[in-house]
């Protein structure tokens, strides 16, 4: 498993983020509010989190929902996953929205996402006139049918 190492400031009021378990992927991202907020049904919100951080070059942080929050309560992260690059120094912001029927109501220091830290590829065009030949060839959206 490979560790890195990304400076923080927390100017919230809730500890840093952290993994739940030993194994998980994600860390939780907490609301840094001073009063809870209430979504109405198809509302989306800017949740600060309170926390600023600066990535190593070569790695990202993806913001991504909470599970339990998806199924249970109908909250989402919008622009899943949101990607934070290296080169951003603002806080990190949760975009929320409630998919479900009834209004939601986020509370100060709930866990509202995760955030992934992984490393990433910085891609140099190859500009050609085709591309090789694969088994699959163009096929997508669905091409290989109900098994």
């Amino acid at each position: 498993m490979e560790h890195v190492q990304v400076k923080i400031v927390n100017r919230s009021h809730n500890d840093l983020p952290a993994y739940s378990t030993p194994l998980s992927a994600g860390m939780d991202l907490r609301a840094d509010l001073d009063a809870s907020v209430t979504l109405q049904p198809l509302e989306r919100r800017l949740i600060p989190t309170g926390i600023f951080i600066e990535l190593p070059p070569g790695h990202e942080c993806q913001v991504r929902p909470r599970s339990g929050l998806a199924l249970k309560r109908g909250l989402t992260v919008l622009n899943t996953p949101g990607t934070i690059d290296a080169d951003y120094r603002g806080e990190v912001g949760v975009i929320i929205i409630n998919m479900g029927n009834e209004p939601q109501t986020i509370n100060p220091g709930e866990r509202i996402a995760q955030m992934v830290v992984a490393r990433h590829a910085t891609v140099e065009w190859e500009l050609v006139e085709a591309l090789d030949e694969s088994e699959r060839g163009a096929g997508g959206f669905g091409h290989t049918g109900v098994k």
